[in-house]
């Protein structure tokens, strides 16, 4: 049993079985349209939210998505709910209020809530004390409106982007998505809503991409790559709340899986919080895996396997178990080991206290705040990737600017999957967004003199009707700016996000032939991407022919994207992103990964060349940047720590922030490893000529590895460190080598040799036995940034 307070144990113990089982179940209270898979079927018996009294008679675990599932206005949704908590301490005979959570991956997914950028924009700031500061802001306003728990954040692993759920991602790098998934749990918690980790694991592993696919990724891989930004959240974010993968690992449901969801997560990592489950997924186990007969025994293998919480609604955790219980084919037992990890929740939430709901609801909620907008305005300038430029940008006050292309002037284009926007408000197409939000053409309308616009054609489609019009807008100014991408959405309503997945990573419909017709006008194009998953353009970047003269990526940027590009393209503020994702090369090198070992990449015994076309960590900028006097301490501290600094210098003539990237390999291992691995980064603001010195306090566990016995370890051998600025810098031959030319004059690197070695690499010596990683080793990097 969880330890638990005295107030929990009594009021466990009395529970009729009833009233433990409607505690760990939720009520969906309104249906519209389809925002959860198969959710057409499989909410189809839910009983008529008319019978609210009859419905909770017993008590109800959570409601679900009270504020997210249709437009309300937040106000009067709030005022009902404070109704209705005060009804279910009244008229339930344990008068336990319900636990309300929503949706938070870019932001409240409500109606009028602030729309920030898509996960995979956090990813490409490298800024987590920025996504800290979001997350706390989203935290506050969830708080208000009387929300207990946020469904976010996502910490799978991107490795394949043709899967549609990419743009709900952090990156590629498990260190990159536990630093700043974790900095979004602790602001999300900071504001007294517990976050929860998805999707706990593996799921962005899928065969193919394709979601809800096996996975049949080995045991070293998942311990790796998919467990650590997990581990991260756990043990230095605090995490109180973790959701289950839809995927099975090798033939076994995560959904029924002990290994991970107790021996893992609670025994050796210490997570005292809730499991709860992806919607609908116990009853998946019968009616998807067929691992279960029917809800009953899918209850009881979920139960058993350490999944607390069955979410939307109660399939399977009401009648269906209560039925094998009394008929003793499952132990109550494991109800009540839930059931008190349920109450012990709401206690910490202060459900529990005489006083929960008796002050009165908010009158006025402002959802999108000057405080919000700030926020999501900044992390979508901070996230924005210049992938090339050949003097284009920033643009120098044209006379004519064409702005071209089906994400130019639509503002959903802006916002991810999971935003209310796209999520939601696509069900209702004639009501507001109910936020301030700007498209690209407005943004540059409002900044440039003379603006026009053409749409060109759409983003699905083969219709080229619209090319004409377009070309003729290009032919007829100074610079085009094109801007294309995706929409995204749920199930095939829409090119990327849940359920969206693709077998080409060409961009949709007929974009490219556009980009293509307008660089063929002369006229230079700047193209900007907006997308939630990046595309095959080595057509754009690197292929012979004409090509557009620059190049910007973002991922769905939210409310502030069209403010943020348009000061971007003009020069009001300088580009600063990193790809957080390797930039493929085609849909067939995938999946791929930078993290990868010697035969994962090109080599000679092969045809086919996986090298994508600009690596992680890539970003240009309106200044350059050198790195000098790299020094590595050969020792380990007592806290078996290592201390790598380096000098950063901003060698250009405008101020800009730098990613200053920190890399290692293993030389020789007991198990192959990576070429390359990411061991810190640190964002540097530096004003013209200004150096910083950076320095990096790195845990000898970041280059531990599972070996052959499936123990995590840190071997005694040599490992080479280096900084750079981007994954594909290994020796000096490869800054040319890996970009063209464009990266060795914009992105200088320096190597420095540690004394007595003939490497370009410092070399750090990590001597002594095999040490065995455990709980109380540290996890996170401590980056501390100096003046020089």
């Amino acid at each position: 049993m969880p330890l638990v307070s005295e107030r929990v144990r009594d009021l466990h113990a009395r529970m009729t079985l009833e009233e433990k089982l409607a505690q760990l179940v939720g009520y969906w209270l309104d249906q519209n349209g389809t925002v959860a898979p198969m959710q057409s079927e499989m909410a189809s018996g839910q009983k008529d939210p008319g019978q609210l009294a009859e419905i909770t008679r017993h008590g109800l675990g959570h409601y679900t998505r009270v504020y997210g599932t249709r437009p309300v206005e937040p106000a009067e949704r709030a005022a009902w709910l404070w109704a209705e908590q005060r009804r279910l301490k009244r008229e339930t005979r344990l008068g336990i209020p319900a636990l309300v959570h929503e949706e938070c991956l870019t932001g409240l997914a409500a109606w009028q809530a602030a729309s920030y950028p898509t996960p995979l924009a956090w990813g490409a700031s490298f800024d987590p004390e920025l996504v800290h500061a979001a997350a706390r802001a989203i935290g506050g306003s969830m708080r208000e409106l009387g929300i207990h728990q946020g469904l976010a954040p996502v910490l799978d692993v991107v490795g394949d982007p043709r899967w549609g759920r990419v743009d709900e991602c952090i990156g590629e790098d498990p260190y990159l998505v536990g630093t700043v998934g974790t900095a979004y749990v602790r602001g999300l918690q900071e504001a007294g809503v517990h976050a929860t980790l998805k999707h706990f694991v593996g799921y962005s592993a899928s065969a193919a991409g394709r979601n809800h696919a096996p996975v049949h990724a080995g045991p070293r891989e998942l311990a790796e790559i998919y467990l650590p930004p997990f581990e991260m959240a756990v043990r230095d974010g605090g995490v109180r709340s973790v959701m289950n993968s839809y995927a099975d690992v090798d033939g076994v449901p995560v959904a029924a899986d002990p290994h991970y969801l107790t021996d893992v997560l609670r025994t050796e990592w210490g997570f005292d919080g809730v499991v709860v489950a992806d919607y609908f997924a116990v009853a998946f186990l019968q009616v998807m895996h067929g691992v279960a007969a029917d809800r009953g025994e899918a209850a009881a293998l979920a139960l058993a396997a350490g999944l607390d919480i069955e979410l939307p609604t109660g399939d399977a955790f009401l009648e269906p178990l209560a039925a094998r219980i009394r008929a003793g084919l499952t132990d109550e037992a494991l109800v009540d080991r839930a059931v008190l990890r349920a109450l012990a929740q709401k206690e910490e939430l202060g459900l529990l206290d005489p006083e929960a709901y008796e002050d009165e609801p908010p009158t006025h909620v402002d959802l999108d705040s000057p405080r919000h907008r700030e926020l999501a305005r900044r992390l979508a300038e901070e996230s924005v990737v210049l992938l090339s430029n050949d003097g284009v940008l920033p643009l120098a006050q044209p006379r004519r600017v064409a702005v071209v292309g089906p994400n130019a002037a639509r503002p959903e284009a802006l916002m991810g999957c999971y935003s209310f926007a796209n999520h939601v408000l696509a069900h209702h197409p004639d009501l507001p967004l109910g936020f301030e939000i700007r498209s690209v053409h407005e943004a540059l309308a409002a900044a440039l003199p003379d603006v026009t616009f053409a749409e060109g054609c759409t983003v699905e489609g083969d219709d080229e009707s619209g090319f004409a019009a377009a070309v003729a807008a290009a032919a007829d100014a100074d610079v085009a700016v094109v801007v294309v991408g995706d929409q995204a959405g749920l199930f095939g309503r829409g090119t990327v996000g849940e359920g969206n997945d693709v077998q080409s990573l060409e961009l949709p419909g007929v974009q490219r032939r556009l980009v293509e017709a307008l660089v063929a006008t002369g006229t230079p194009v700047v193209m900007v991407l907006l997308t939630g998953r990046p595309y095959a353009i080595g057509w754009a970047l690197d292929g012979e022919g004409p090509r557009p003269a620059a190049v910007l990526q973002a991922f769905f940027p939210g409310e502030g994207g069209g403010d943020a590009i348009a000061d971007l393209l003009t020069g009001v503020a300088n580009p600063s992103g990193r790809l957080p994702v390797s930039l493929p090369r085609a849909a067939g090198a995938q999946p791929f990964r930078y993290l990868h070992p010697v035969l994962g990449g090109p080599s000679d015994v092969t045809s086919t060349d996986p090298t994508p076309v600009r690596p992680f960590g890539f970003g240009l900028a309106y200044t350059t940047f050198a790195y000098d006097d790299l020094q590595v301490d050969p020792t380990v501290d007592s806290a078996g720590v290592f201390t790598a600094a380096v000098t950063v210098t901003n060698t250009g003539d405008v101020a800009g922030a730098d990613v200053v990237q920190l890399y290692g390999r293993d030389v020789v291992a007991s198990v192959v490893r990576p070429v390359v691995q990411l061991l810190g980064y640190a964002r540097v603001e530096l004003a013209p000529g200004e150096s910083r010195r950076v320095t990096f306090q790195v845990p000898t566990t970041r280059v531990a590895l599972v070996d052959r016995r499936l123990v995590r370890v840190v071997e005694p051998g040599e490992v080479q460190v280096w900084v750079a600025s981007h994954a594909a810098v290994t020796d000096p031959a490869t800054v040319v080598d890996a970009t063209g030319g464009a990266i060795a004059s914009a992105r200088e690197m320096t190597r420095h040799t540690v004394p007595g070695q003939s490497t370009p690499h410092a070399v750090l010596q990590v001597t002594g036995a095999v040490h065995e990683i455990t709980a109380e080793d540290r996890r996170i990097v401590d980056v501390e940034v100096n003046d020089a």
